[in-house]
């Protein structure tokens, strides 16, 4: 008998599991194994390991799916690695990185190589169809060539298959695995600063090289990308896109498929249907996949022969996992091209201040687009308009209003920004000041008046819209605040010839709501978008040339020190969104904070000012970039034991940590109270990586020893927000 580790979905220190097995099982093997009365799946980690225990206690594997091809080493690597920095169990971060039909205890079906097509030497000797027969003459023409899949045939030509069955029989035609890569011609033409950035990414093919390509909203970064892409996938490399919101995949997808028709793609999201994402998984992990598109946690997909890496809107949040495997897909990213001995290349027009602080010192090489592509386009000038005196209408100020007014009556596409979602942030009694807040966190409930239910945004209770106050009795109830469907009802009453469209969370929870969006906007047939972040980013829409941001300064409330920083891309992305095309774009940004240091460089469109501001104050304050942060949180019933059990994890590991590492808190954290339960939490903070990591080892095994299933805890490395 073998003894192996199998890894399992298991939240013990590394989850790995001792079981015997006739013969040695190959590491990343699939199996089948018994853990705690019932059958789970299981991955081998290593095999002809040792054990103290007799050997006829320790549990057979029940089935090894020998027949799948096991997650190669560079995979399990890289778990090994995530697991090891982001202090995580190795059984449950290896079933994070799976798609749903690799957790489950039975065989997966292995995507079969795709078969291409052409004319073998016989065929090219014969008369080729007719010219007149139009279809079937450039279905022959495409036969010449080194190889095409039925499916890019069938575009040529729907009768394909009856066709080349039909030359098959004749002897004519020729079959393979493999194909060179077909790519169609850019419709750009890069300029100068795109070719330069192509150029020296390309040159450093083979090896491993972060770039931070940083270009101004409209630079044409996807160029950029699509022209290194292309020269990869020549050389028969693969490459990794990653992205940050599901939302900017069918845009992107679109280009893609201009651009690079015939290349076999997958793309890995979570609106991905289970079945398919796992055969693209695979189709990767076998290389049939040369281009791989996803968010976030596409950064696990195996790849075995990756030659480039592209993090699009690098400076996004959503790169943070923020619950259970707390992983940051850019840097794991970063990782992985230099395990693989690939470039990688970063772009984003806010980048975040981790990413531009090494290129600053030289751990990363910035390249830098400083022009829009479009030679007519400009950037937007940008107002910042003080109302704090001003008398809103439902938001709007009076300027607000007559610029969206004069702009559709110019024929322009107008976008109204406002980052809250529901008609209004929460529902008051203006007799007795109750305001209703969600009786499992410590937030307002939001008033969503379509559906007439209060929400809460962050558990998602619900209920229905009260008609009087719990407290008084009043049944005159105020709506306070804005929302993205309060904003759209009062344009949909101001400017009733236009056609207003409101893009949040609620509007495009269905699959095809993007698409239909795009479909719209392309046909001319919405006049002003109202949304929320949704719509900062990514986008370009040619007739858009009129942005107006409402209620901009409610994120500079927050203590979290990263607030201006994320305050600052917001309204950079979204006020680029303006004027990509031939006409002139403008921003209106309100505000009742007209003097605060965000305002004015967003103002003048210059991210350098703002950064090497930023950056300042985070030097001298000894925060990140410049030190490096762990959170600690604990949740419980209340919010005092949740206290009481970090206080006393605290007490046991100070003596043992190092002094370059300070421990800050416990403190209740700033939404104590998140799904019914209290949450607290600790900092830990450092200049040195390797002493902070020292100290969260010593956290974390004091942590497991704790057996209460009263509280919760958890390791946020490098955390996002506080």
């Amino acid at each position: 008998m073998i003894l192996h580790h199998i890894a399992l979905n298991v939240p013990v220190s590394d989850g790995l599991f001792t079981y015997r097995h006739p013969t040695a099982l190959p590491a990343g093997c699939r199996v089948a194994v018994p853990f705690r009365g019932k059958t789970v799946a299981g991955v081998v980690w290593a095999s002809g390991v040792e054990s103290g225990m007799a050997i006829e206690k320790i549990l057979p594997v029940q089935t090894a799916f020998t027949d799948e091809a096991p997650l190669p080493e560079s995979w399990r690597e890289l778990l090994d690695f995530t697991a090891r920095y982001y202090h995580y169990p190795t059984g449950q971060a290896v079933f994070a990185a799976l798609p749903a039909g690799l957790k489950e205890p039975k065989p997966v079906g292995m995507p079969q190589p795709p078969l291409f097509y052409a004319l073998n030497e016989t065929g090219r000797a014969q008369i080729p169809p007719p010219e007149r027969f139009r279809k079937q003459h450039a279905l022959w023409q495409a036969l010449f060539s080194d190889g095409f899949e039925m499916a890019a045939l069938k575009r040529i030509n729907n009768q394909a298959p009856k066709l080349v069955q039909e030359w098959a029989t004749q002897g004519w035609i020729h079959t393979s695995h493999a194909a060179a890569p077909k790519l169609n011609p850019s419709e750009h033409t890069l300029n100068a600063a795109q070719q330069a950035a192509s150029q020296a990414v390309q040159a450093a093919a083979g090896t491993f090289q972060p770039f931070l390509l940083y270009g101004i909203t409209g630079s044409g970064k996807t160029e950029v990308y699509f022209d290194v892409m292309a020269e990869v996938l020549a050389a028969g490399k693969q490459v990794l896109f990653l992205l940050p919101e599901i939302n900017l995949t069918p845009q992107l997808l679109k280009r893609v498929q201009a651009r690079f028709a015939d290349v076999p793609a997958a793309v890995l999201h979570s609106q991905t249907a289970a079945g398919q994402r796992t055969q693209d998984y695979l189709r990767a992990m076998l290389g049939q996949a040369k281009l791989v598109i996803g968010t976030r946690l596409a950064v696990f997909t195996p790849l075995p022969d990756i030659g480039l890496i592209v993090v699009d809107e690098e400076h996004d949040g959503s790169f943070k996992q923020d619950n259970e495997l707390r992983y940051q897909a850019r840097d794991l990213a970063v990782w992985r091209a230099k395990q693989s001995g690939c470039p990688i290349v970063l772009g984003s027009a806010t980048p975040s201040l981790e990413s531009w602080h090494k290129a600053q010192n030289g751990a990363y090489r910035l390249l830098e687009l400083a022009e829009r592509a479009r030679t007519a386009a400009k950037l937007p000038q940008v107002e910042v308009l003080n109302v704090g005196r001003l008398k809103l209408d439902n938001g709007f100020s009076p300027q607000a209003l007559k610029l969206l007014q004069q702009n559709h009556s110019q024929g322009g596409m107008s976008l109204v920004y406002l980052n809250r979602r529901g008609f209004a942030p929460a529902l008051f009694c203006g007799d007795c000041g109750h305001t209703f807040g969600c009786p499992r966190c410590s937030a307002k409930m939001v008033l969503h008046q379509r559906a007439r239910q209060l929400r809460c945004h962050h558990c998602d209770y619900r209920q229905s819209v009260p008609y009087k106050c719990p407290d008084c009795g009043n049944q005159d109830l105020t709506a306070v605040g804005q929302g993205t469907q309060r904003g759209e009802e009062t344009l949909r009453a101001l400017m009733p010839q236009a056609a207003v469209a409101r893009v949040d969370r609620d509007s495009t929870a269905h699959k095809n709501d993007w698409a239909d969006l795009y479909r719209r906007i392309a046909g001319n047939e919405i006049d002003v978008l109202v949304g929320t972040q949704m719509l900062a980013k990514g986008h370009d829409f040619a007739r858009l040339n009129l942005v107006v941001v409402l209620n901009a300064d409610g994120s500079l409330y927050s203590a979290d020190f990263r607030a201006p920083e994320r305050l600052f891309a917001e309204l950079m992305q979204v006020s680029g969104r303006a004027g990509r095309a031939q006409t002139a774009g403008s921003v209106l940004i309100q505000t009742q904070l007209p003097e605060h240091p965000v305002f004015a460089a967003v103002k003048v469109q210059n991210y350098r000012i703002f950064a090497e501001t930023e950056l300042a104050e985070r030097k001298l304050l000894n925060m990140p970039p410049f030190a490096f942060q762990t959170a600690i949180r604990a949740d419980a019933a209340k919010v005092a034991d949740a206290m009481d059990f970090l206080n006393g994890i605290k007490a046991v590991t100070g003596p043992l940590i190092s002094e370059n590492v300070s421990v800050f808190g416990p403190a209740p954290m700033f939404m104590v109270r998140l799904a019914e339960r209290e949450r607290a939490q600790v900092f830990l903070e450092s200049p040195d990586r390797r002493s902070l990591h020292r100290a969260v080892s010593l956290w974390v095994q004091v942590l497991q020893q704790y057996r209460d299933g009263k509280i919760r805890w958890s390791v946020d490395v490098d955390p996002a927000e506080m």
